[in-house]
């Protein structure tokens, strides 16, 4: 007897095929995954050389992280995100943030519960959402893919567990006034629900500010903040992530980490270890060269004012297009590859399915290949819508 699993009800992953028509068109130049162009700085590398002194190194470690790694983080997020770790709270080293989400999801419900995402979303968000048997309630942005206060607060129901937000946003590249997310916050701490703050993009705005909700006076207890190492510090492989969450959700977080991991890759762990004792003037002066790349993107696009809509995104490395046609984002993401060699990310994957949205992704570009990859993108939409 054949069974249906829930597995068959969660989306397939947007990227390998993405990745497929890509391969399938050499020459390609892609505007679709979000990664930088920049390898880890050398100080990682030598840390790992110190990790291998140490025949220790070689066996599990703490399902939490090292604790050189911890005392690092502990220190980052005091100094650049302003968010005390104290003894209400936990610091949890994760194989990347998508981990970190997962981990969360498990910990806080049960199947049938619902979590608040705003749309457009992060496509694994709402995955790990369905694998875990519960709903993801979805909330609409507003034109600029600002959060709608008053719709998330009608979205919260008695099956509430948590509400989501990522700030700076992918896919959108929205960076999330302040008061939003302290209204966000309070809302969550008034209902007795998690507030669910993605963070991996933190470093990368543009003349705006980043916030962190878990920074707010009387958060501790109630929000669920979570970063990755993969954005700023071109750690993508690495898979090195943390979360910081409530003290009383350690021993779930715990048991689902060691069912799972057993323990973060150590090897990475120490290499995280490196970078963080860098420091964060190794992103700033990548990401300074990646704002340059984003005013040249933002340039470039111009020319599709008349069929496009193009919120000027001031975070992430994302522009969330708008595009005015009846074609399918799916079908015009896959003509783009195959007929003008260049791949941006559908809309459909990140819950657009009203209208045809593209994702621009720009932080793997130099400035050649930008001028080269949106001007491919430009024709080809102008041709075929």
């Amino acid at each position: 007897m054949q069974h249906i699993s829930r597995m068959q009800a969660i989306q397939s992953p947007i990227i390998p095929i993405v990745g497929e028509w890509i391969r399938q068109t050499p020459g390609t130049i892609s505007l679709g995954q979000g990664v930088v162009s920049y390898a880890p700085p050398p100080e990682a590398m030598t840390a790992i050389s110190r990790a291998f002194e140490h025949p220790q190194n070689h066996k599990y470690q703490a399902v939490e992280g090292i604790p050189e790694l911890q005392a690092a983080i502990r220190g980052k997020l005091q100094q650049d995100n302003q968010i005390p770790v104290t003894d209400a709270q936990q610091i949890i080293v994760t194989a990347g943030s998508n981990m970190a989400f997962v981990n969360t999801v498990l910990a806080i419900t049960q199947p049938g519960d619902e979590i608040i995402l705003q749309t457009p979303y992060y496509f694994n968000h709402e995955m790990a959402i369905g694998m875990a048997s519960c709903q993801a309630v979805l909330v609409p942005t507003d034109g600029d893919y600002q959060l709608q206060l008053d719709k998330i607060k009608a979205a919260i129901t008695e099956k509430t567990r948590a509400i989501v937000t990522i700030s700076p946003n992918n896919p959108t590249g929205a960076v999330y006034p302040r008061e939003d997310l302290l209204a966000v916050n309070q809302l969550c701490r008034e209902a007795g629900i998690y507030h669910v703050s993605d963070e991996a993009y933190d470093y990368f705005t543009y003349g705006v500010s980043h916030t962190s909700p878990g920074a707010f006076s009387g958060s501790a207890n109630h929000t669920i903040s979570l970063f990755s190492l993969s954005k700023a510090y071109g750690f993508a492989s690495w898979r090195i992530g943390y979360m910081v969450i409530p003290a009383h959700l350690h021993e779930a977080v715990r048991k689902i980490q060691d069912t799972i991991l057993i323990c973060p890759p150590v090897v990475s762990q120490y290499a995280a270890l490196g970078a963080l004792q860098f420091g964060r003037l190794y992103c700033d002066h990548k990401i300074n060269q990646i704002e340059s790349v984003r005013e040249s993107v933002l340039r470039l696009l111009a020319p599709l004012s008349d069929c496009c809509l193009i919120p000027e995104a001031q975070g992430a490395f994302y522009f969330f297009l708008k595009v005015d046609t009846a074609m399918s984002a799916m079908t015009l993401a896959e003509r783009l590859v195959r007929e003008y060699q260049v791949a941006v990310i559908p809309g459909e994957t990140f819950g657009m399915v009203d209208g045809c949205y593209l994702r621009v992704a720009y932080g793997a570009l130099d400035p050649e290949s930008a001028v080269e990859g949106i001007g491919r993108l430009v024709k080809g939409i102008v041709a075929l819508v």
